[in-house]
């Protein structure tokens, strides 16, 4: 069994456990390579419908700020940061059904009040915001899946083919993660997309907004947050987008 100190094992504590002891040594080659050419990867046929609903629906006739929670699991978070942010629209996302039914949705999309739970994938979900010319005016990404063993390095967010979509989306990012090298990644690969840097810092809610959160700050996990200021997003945007049409 794979413990900490305590005995805890390890999985069921959330605590994430990787052979990778620092920055992935090919972190900057994947970044500067989704940086020099356009991702064509043909998108998700069902977030395609999802979106056209969205837009329909919700998007078009909506002039309110726009907040996204990628990643939302069970839409906990998006509520609360509707009722945090009730002069904006909030956006929670997420691939999986079994998750987000547990907040009711039976289908594809679900709107309440001043928040929508959408069932999409996130990387084309992204790209077709990006499509759409909308803008964000934050992102949170509340602990994304780590993929902590190194050779699944591509499939954490800043290492994947996306990341530029996820930075010219603008807004503020917000992310949050309990595995340091995570964090750290995170920021570095945002100075080598943006020429800026940007801190992780050590972090301690007084509150979870998500269940995850909630769970960790049980345990006693530490926590670490790295924001993007709209200063830095919506300057790289304008450069890429030469790339990315």
């Amino acid at each position: 069994m794979n413990c900490t100190g305590d005995g805890t094992d390890i999985k069921q504590s959330g605590l994430v456990s990787s052979s990778q002891a620092g920055v992935h040594p090919k972190l900057e080659g994947y970044v500067r390579r989704h940086l020099a050419s356009r991702w064509t990867q043909p998108l998700h046929t069902p977030t395609v419908d999802v979106f056209q609903g969205l837009e329909q629906s919700v998007l078009l006739a909506d002039t309110r700020s726009l907040i996204l929670d990628s990643g939302c699991g069970t839409g906990e978070s998006t509520r609360r940061l509707a009722g945090l942010n009730p002069d904006c629209l909030v956006i929670g996302v997420d691939q999986s059904m079994a998750r987000l039914g547990k907040s009711g949705v039976d289908s594809s999309l679900l709107q309440r009040d001043n928040y929508v739970l959408a069932r999409a994938e996130l990387a084309t979900f992204w790209r077709l915001l990006h499509t759409a010319g909308l803008t964000l005016h934050k992102h949170l990404l509340l602990y994304p899946n780590p993929w902590p063993k190194p050779g699944h390095l591509q499939r954490r967010w800043h290492a994947h083919p996306v990341f530029p979509w996820l930075l010219a989306l603008g807004g503020e990012i917000e992310m949050r993660c309990n595995w340091e090298i995570y964090a750290l990644e995170f920021a570095e690969a945002v100075r080598i997309a943006t020429g800026e840097t940007v801190e992780v810092k050590r972090f301690q809610p007084a509150e979870g907004i998500s269940p995850f959160e909630v769970k960790y700050l049980e345990r006693r996990h530490a926590l670490y947050l790295v924001v993007v200021k709209e200063t830095i997003t919506d300057a790289f945007k304008l450069p890429w987008q030469s790339i990315a049409t």
